[in-house]
């Protein structure tokens, strides 16, 4: 591929990467006027519609929910309510919303005989584009059976009156609109309606119906709480009698006054002889260890050394006056001998005081024996004693724990029992007294003005958005459209230069353009046009001219031919011109021009049948001349590709300044792309508006792949009209009239001379 072809695809992406506000307004500004038309079309029928719509008015009434009720007495419990809690108002919120509301109020303001509130009334007021459409739906309905049909039943009155309630119940709840202010207590009690006077009516029945329900609720609430109360205080009568009677009966029967001073009695006797025996059963051991150490067989001085011995008063005297003996004998015996008086009546005393103590021994030995029996004989009896006395305080403790048994059952029957005869008391109190949670701070006015719809609204919304619409079609239409409108087009989706446009001239469309429109007066914007594509393809070759012009376009009917002649006619103003015909497959010039069908031309030319002055035509009045395709070989490509056309082509290009040359289309067959092998230039003609850019790329890429040289686009058949509005082809024709200005300033100069 080519550095041009490149250059193109280069130039071909970083354009579709950028966002083109301004293509945007150029079509939004050609399609503006179908634009504004559908924006007013869409508006009016919006307008027609809403105007028909029966407008609603909305009443407004606000209800203060008290958080804390007036009390009478304590009774929260019975009706299970806490207003200090935050769902409390979230639960009268719901209420206010339910059906069992709407129900009310549609029985309070006999809503079922109210005709706005009948099935059939919203069908009666139906706009007619409504209407119409139900029509055709119960058509379709009816005129396709395997549709599902609906059965007609019939109804009895009692049912027909339950319809129309329900009905009317869900309008209402329809209608119906509850709001709750934020960070109050109040809340709005909003009712659409037709009538403005019914909204309000209805908006503050809804206030009062749900006072009303509440106090009702109240009130059968207290009732059910009272027969409640009542029945199971008959049952608690009658346990509390069963139970004072079994307690009575115990009394009688165990024959007791005050048993909890017996068992006390008991238990401190019980106490004191438990004390007893523990000191009994102490004396008793102490007893018994000593009367087995003295009946063990141990001799007196053996029974002298025991601790309870020794420890006796009567043994301790006898001790002390011995030890005394015992010193005045071993005194007087230092002095006197053992014969001495002295010491006799010393010895005598001495044994006196031995025997003594033996005797205090065997006296404590035998009241050992004695002290030990009394023990045993004490300790046996306490221990019965104690023994009964256990018995006999089991036996009141099961007595006492019968009584208990009985005493609570009746404490407990008793507390219950007045418990509930209390709260029935306050129960039935409190049904007397009827007080609200709620009342009505401001009763709903009737409002000055419908709520909906806002008609002027509705109106300018439906503009703003039919344009904004508008604006998205055109745009898509834009973007779907992949034909070529303007330089834009040429330059961001094909990538070629923009040489020229030829505008669109009325004629008849079964006809060709006639052939010497170029020399028209009254058409100067079309001769002009093709003026400025001869300027751009002089200006653009410049420094190396171009001699041979290729003339061709991607599918016939683009009007090649048209600008190959009108091309010829006005470089030939200039210099000598030849325009070759070497679409040998559907030839044009010759039928053009006037000429007979057997004028021989190129295709005889290179078959060598005639001559060059045989084959070429002047045309008299532009002055150019011409070569026909001649007569249609079966081979026309293998003609053109032949050395014989490419010496011909040398031959002609020595004898004119300038040869253009109409070639076939480029997506119908190959000769438009052998042909340019020996021309210096190819000009590429579209349709505006009408062929494919893919289908033009496709037939400009063969050219490129080529390596050959396309100078343009030639934009053919370009309404002036828009393009005036648009300004999207300024410089390509004469926009301000320049051209006829000068018309007319020679013919008025032709005049005064």
């Amino acid at each position: 591929m080519s550095a041009q072809s490149n250059g193109q695809l280069e130039a071909k992406l970083l354009s579709s990467e950028m966002i083109d506000l301004g293509h945007y307004w150029q079509t939004i500004r050609r399609y503006l006027w179908r634009i504004i038309s559908l924006a007013v079309f869409i508006t009016v029928l919006v307008a027609l519609i809403v105007m028909s719509i029966t407008p609603e008015y909305k009443a407004t009434a606000k209800l203060l929910i008290e958080s804390n009720q007036a009390k009478v007495l304590s009774i929260e419990e019975v009706y299970g309510l806490d207003s200090s809690r935050k769902e409390y108002f979230q639960t009268q919120y719901e209420i206010l919303k339910s059906r069992q509301i709407a129900e009310k109020v549609v029985e309070k303001l006999k809503l079922y005989e109210n005709p706005t509130f009948a099935p059939g009334y919203a069908d009666s007021q139906a706009n007619f584009i409504s209407k119409q459409l139900a029509a055709i739906k119960a058509s379709a309905i009816s005129a396709l059976p395997f549709l599902p049909q609906k059965e007609t039943v019939v109804l009895t009155e009692a049912q027909q009156l339950d319809a129309r309630k329900r009905y009317a119940t869900a309008k209402v709840m329809q209608a119906l609109e509850i709001n709750p202010l934020v960070n109050t207590q109040i809340v709005e009690i909003s009712f659409e309606h037709e009538d403005r006077q019914f909204a309000a009516l209805a908006a503050n029945a809804v206030g009062d119906v749900y006072i009303e329900n509440y106090l009702e609720s109240k009130l059968d609430m207290t009732t059910k709480a009272t027969t409640w109360l009542n029945e199971s205080l008959q049952g608690l009568r009658t346990k509390l009698s069963t139970a004072e009677k079994r307690l009575s009966e115990f009394y009688e029967t165990e024959k007791l006054v005050n048993i909890d001073g017996v068992v006390g009695l008991a238990a401190d006797e019980l106490q004191e002889l438990s004390q007893q025996l523990l000191s009994a059963q102490a004396a008793y051991n102490r007893a018994e260890t000593l009367y087995n150490q003295v009946n063990s067989g141990a001799t007196i001085s053996e029974l002298a050394d025991l601790p309870e011995v020794i420890n006796h008063p009567a043994v301790q005297n006898v001790k002390r006056e011995q030890i005394g003996a015992q010193s005045r004998v071993s005194e007087l015996n230092k002095v006197y001998g053992p014969k001495h008086p002295k010491m006799i009546a010393a010895q005598a005393e001495l044994r006196s005081i031995q025997d003594s103590l033996n005797d205090q021994i065997r006296s404590l030995v035998s009241g050992v024996n004695t002290e030990f029996s009394t023990a045993k004989l004490k300790l046996a009896a306490l221990k019965r004693e104690v023994n009964d006395n256990k018995e006999n305080f089991r036996s009141l403790t099961n007595l006492e724990s019968r009584h208990k048994a009985l005493q609570r059952e009746v404490d407990i029957n008793q507390q219950l029992y007045s418990s509930f005869f209390t709260r029935l008391n306050e129960t039935s109190e409190l049904g007397g007294f009827e007080s609200a949670n709620a009342r009505m701070l401001d009763l709903a006015v009737p409002p000055g003005g419908p709520f909906k719809p806002k008609k002027g609204l509705i109106i300018a919304a439906a503009f703003i958005v039919s344009l904004g619409f508008g604006v998205f079609l055109a745009i898509a239409m834009d973007a779907l459209n992949s034909g070529i409108r303007s330089v834009e087009d040429v330059e961001r989706k094909l990538g070629q230069r923009m040489l020229g446009l030829i505008p669109w001239e009325a004629h008849n469309k079964k006809k060709n353009l006639s052939i010497r429109h170029f020399f028209d007066g009254k058409r100067h914007t079309f001769s002009e046009a093709v003026r400025t594509l001869r300027t751009s393809l002089q200006l653009l070759n410049i420094d190396k001219p171009s001699k041979t012009i290729l003339v061709t376009s991607s599918v016939p009917k683009e009007g090649k031919s048209t600008v190959s002649i009108n091309l010829a006619f006005a470089i030939g103003q200039l210099s000598k011109v030849l325009l070759i015909d070497t679409d040998l497959r559907r030839p044009t010039l010759a039928s053009q021009f006037g000429l007979p069908g057997f004028q021989p031309g190129i295709a005889n030319l290179i078959a060598g049948t005639h001559t060059l002055e045989e084959c070429i035509v002047t045309d008299e009045m532009s002055g150019i001349d011409l070569i026909c395709a001649g007569t249609v070989p079966p081979n026309p490509q293998e003609l053109l590709a032949s050395d014989s056309f490419k010496v011909l082509m040398q031959d002609l290009k020595g004898r004119y300044e300038h040869i253009i040359v109409d070639s076939a289309p480029t997506q119908a067959v190959s000769d438009a792309i052998v042909v340019s092998k020996v021309c210096d230039s190819v000009v590429y003609v579209v349709k505006a508006d009408s062929t494919s850019d893919k289908l033009i790329t496709s037939g400009l890429s063969r050219f490129l792949q080529m390596g050959h040289r396309v100078d343009g686009v030639v934009l053919n058949q370009v309404d002036l009209r828009k393009a005036k509005k648009h300004g999207e082809y300024t410089g390509f024709y004469d926009q301000y009239g320049y051209h006829s200005y000068n018309t007319d300033m020679k013919a008025e100069n032709s005049k005064q001379s």
